[in-house]
C-alpha cells in the first residue's frame, strides 16, 4: 500500500469531479474545489472521517468492497480504477471481457504476417481467427477449424473429443499436452470467477466421457506463455515450432505466433507449405 500516492489520487480525483456531475447541487457558497469529503462519502457508503484519513496518509488498508464503492463514487474509469486499487496494495478486478470479437486491428495484424502462422486465441481455448498460414498448416494436418459449419472451435474440447488433432502430435507428448491445455483452462476459469460461459465449458469437457476430469482433479495450473510444438505433416513430415503467446488489449484473447526455432528446418518447411498452400488454394 503505498499510502502517500493513494491520499494524493483520491484528492484529486475529488477535487476535479463537480457536483452536476453526481447529481448533486453546487449551492451558492461552494469554496472547495469539486466535491467536498462528506459528499463522496455519501456517495461511498463511507465515513468522512475514514475518507479524511485516507486522504492525509494515515488509514489503514481499505478493503476491495470500499475500494469498489470508492472508484463508483468518483467516476473512475477502468484505467483509473486499477490505479486506485494497486496504490492501495489489491490486485485490480478482471477487466471487460472481448468475447468473440477481435478487434479490427488484430485481424489487420494476422494479414501481414505472411511468413508465420498466427492465431488469436480466447483465453478459455476458443479459436476466434487466424491467417493464411495457420489454416494451411492445420488444415492440412487435422480437420481445420470452420466456424460457418457448426464445427467445435475450442482447441481443448477438440484435443480430448477429436482424435485427428491429437493423431498430428507425437504420441510421447500427449500427456504433456493433455496436462497443459488443462492446467492453463483452469487458470483462466478462476481469473474469470463466477462465470457461465467458463463454467458451462468445463462442465461440457467433465460430461464428455474423456480423460479431462481426472486431469482437472489434478488442480494443476500453469498459464501457456511459450511452449516448443511439434507436428506431422503429411507433406513435410515433422515440423517444429516455437509458439509465442502475446498479450491484447482484451484480457481474455491473445495473439500466439509460431516461430522457426533458430538452427531448425521449420523456416524452409514453412516456405514450402505456403507455396503449396496457395496453388491448392487457386485450385
Amino acid at each position: 500500500m503505498d499510502r502517500r500516492e493513494l491520499a494524493d489520487f483520491i484528492r484529486r480525483c475529488r477535487e476535479r469531479l463537480g457536483p452536476q456531475e453526481v447529481g448533486l447541487a453546487a449551492g451558492p457558497r461552494r469554496r472547495t474545489p469539486g466535491l467536498r469529503r462528506e459528499e463522496v462519502a455519501l456517495l461511498a457508503g463511507m465515513s468522512a472521517d475514514y475518507l479524511m484519513r485516507l486522504e492525509q496518509a494515515r488509514s489503514p488498508q481499505p478493503s476491495t468492497q470500499l475500494l469498489r464503492s470508492l472508484a463508483q463514487a468518483l467516476r473512475l474509469d477502468d484505467d483509473e480504477r486499477d490505479h486506485l486499487y494497486l496504490l492501495a496494495g489489491h490486485r485490480p478486478p478482471g477487466g471487460r471481457l472481448a468475447g468473440t470479437h477481435v478487434r479490427p486491428g488484430l485481424l489487420y495484424l494476422l494479414d501481414q504476417l505472411t511468413g508465420v502462422p498466427a492465431q488469436i486465441v480466447s483465453d478459455l481455448g476458443d479459436l476466434l481467427a487466424q491467417n493464411t498460414m495457420a489454416q494451411i498448416l492445420f488444415g492440412d494436418i487435422c480437420v481445420p477449424f470452420d466456424h460457418d459449419h457448426g464445427q467445435d472451435h475450442n482447441i481443448v474440447w477438440r484435443w480430448f473429443n477429436d482424435p485427428r488433432m491429437r493423431a498430428a502430435y507425437p504420441a510421447e507428448e500427449h500427456d504433456y499436452w493433455a496436462r497443459l491445455y488443462v492446467a492453463d483452462l483452469r487458470a483462466a476459469v478462476a481469473r474469470r470467477g463466477s462465470d457461465p460461459v467458463a463454467a458451462a465449458l468445463v462442465a461440457r469437457l467433465r460430461a464428455s466421457g474423456t480423460e479431462f476430469g481426472e486431469v482437472w482433479d489434478r488442480h494443476e495450473v500453469a498459464v501457456r506463455r511459450h511452449s516448443r510444438i511439434r507436428l506431422r505433416h503429411p507433406t513435410v513430415g515433422l515440423i517444429e515450432f516455437d509458439c509465442e503467446t502475446l498479450a491484447t488489449p482484451a484480457e481474455d484473447q491473445r495473439l500466439e505466433l509460431l516461430t522457426a526455432p533458430p538452427g531448425s528446418d521449420t523456416a524452409g518447411h514453412l516456405e514450402l507449405l505456403r507455396v503449396v498452400g496457395r496453388e491448392s488454394f487457386a485450385g
